[in-house]
């Protein structure tokens, strides 16, 4: 299970989806870090759907390393997992670009790059995964 690549591929996806953004902030407005997981305390929904998705997005790194033995629906997952990627990408987006920048003082972090960092892993673990299907579909057609 874990010794092929895209297993390690789906844990280092794992590991930054679900690790890195609680050490890394995703922004920073005079002097306070947002983080991933600070949804869950404001009222801000759009914040707590961040929270969500990059659990989710966590989870399905997990299962899909779980199903090491069904291909298709490993791959299947790593595709829905790079979509909800994109999305968490886009509302991460749409906060950075409205942060005031005038009044206070406002940074981005380097957890906003968490997503891109995901998306890049998971397309090499599906590529693993093609790669390995394709050899299995080649052996079954020699016999």
């Amino acid at each position: 299970m874990i010794q092929r690549i895209q297993s390690l591929y789906l844990l280092l996806a794992t590991l930054a989806s679900g690790v890195l953004v609680i050490f890394l902030p995703l922004w920073k407005s005079a002097d306070v870090s947002y983080m991933a997981y600070d949804g869950f305390k404001s009222g801000n929904t759009l914040q707590l759907i961040l929270g969500v998705f990059f659990i989710l997005s966590s989870l399905l790194s997990i299962i899909s390393i779980l199903n090491f033995k069904q291909r298709l629906k490993q791959f299947m997952l790593g595709r829905l997992n790079m979509i909800l990627n994109l999305i968490i990408l886009g509302i991460l987006s749409y906060y950075l670009l409205n942060l005031s920048g005038e009044i206070e003082i406002s940074e981005k972090g380097i957890g906003s790059a968490i997503p891109l960092v995901t998306i890049i892993l998971l397309v090499l673990a599906n590529k693993a995964i093609k790669k390995d299907e394709d050899l299995v579909k080649s052996v079954d057609r020699i016999r």
